[in-house]
């Protein structure tokens, strides 16, 4: 049976490098729901254009469009022992459709990593990422610098900071994460499939604390 494993954590986390650093571990495909709407509209599939006429007028794109997007992704080979899920669900409506299509591929969520950290902790993290141009990979200036300044380590595309990563626009993400995801870490508690991972130690340490968490 297919593994799919949801992981959870706010910005500053370091959620994205963990999830990268999993899929090569235990040879899970990484499905980033941002990575994914992304290529869907730069490659103006059907699903990509649906999505951006939501969005173009400012409004949600529905759960029925993403979860279409998610499923497209996990019928593709990669995927056929399954899935680490990064950015989706958002809340429990979501979570639960996420179950029905998992369903239809004869799986469902097997565990959901919780990585997270106090809100300061949080905040000063955030606030010296740069990603590269080329896929969104993510470091930091203190806490995850690449070996060549300004230039990625796994792509060689350049590094930018993203203008909304100022002190005040950091804290209300993350404020606005944690309102926002409450439920759904309450959903997962309760079907007991959260694992909740300090995420106030090396990336290397993490990671191990993920590995093991998921052995179990």
């Amino acid at each position: 049976m297919a593994t799919y494993i949801v992981l959870l954590g706010p910005p500053g986390a370091g959620k994205g490098t963990q999830a990268e650093i999993l899929a090569g571990k235990i040879n899970l495909a990484h499905i980033s729901s941002g990575d994914l709407f992304r290529e869907n509209i730069q490659n103006q599939t059907e699903l990509g254009r649906l999505a951006k006429s939501y969005m173009d007028k400012g409004e949600l794109v529905p759960d029925g469009v993403t979860i279409a997007m998610i499923r497209e992704r996990i019928s593709l080979q990669d995927c056929e022992g399954g899935a680490i899920l990064d950015g989706f669900p958002r809340t429990p409506a979501q979570a639960d459709a996420l179950e029905k299509m998992l369903a239809e591929f004869g799986g469902q969520v097997n565990a959901v990593p919780y990585v997270t950290a106090e809100e300061s902790i949080l905040i000063e993290r955030t606030g010296g990422r740069c990603s590269c141009r080329a896929h969104g990979h993510i470091y930091h200036k203190k806490f995850n610098p690449p070996k060549q300044p300004g230039v990625c380590d796994i792509d060689g595309s350049a590094l930018y900071e993203r203008d909304d990563d100022t002190v005040e626009t950091v804290t209300k993400r993350i404020r606005v994460y944690f309102e926002q995801t409450m439920p759904l870490v309450a959903y997962y508690r309760q079907l007991g499939k959260l694992i909740e991972i300090n995420g106030v130690q090396s990336v290397e340490q993490v990671t191990n604390d993920l590995l093991a968490a998921l052995k179990k």
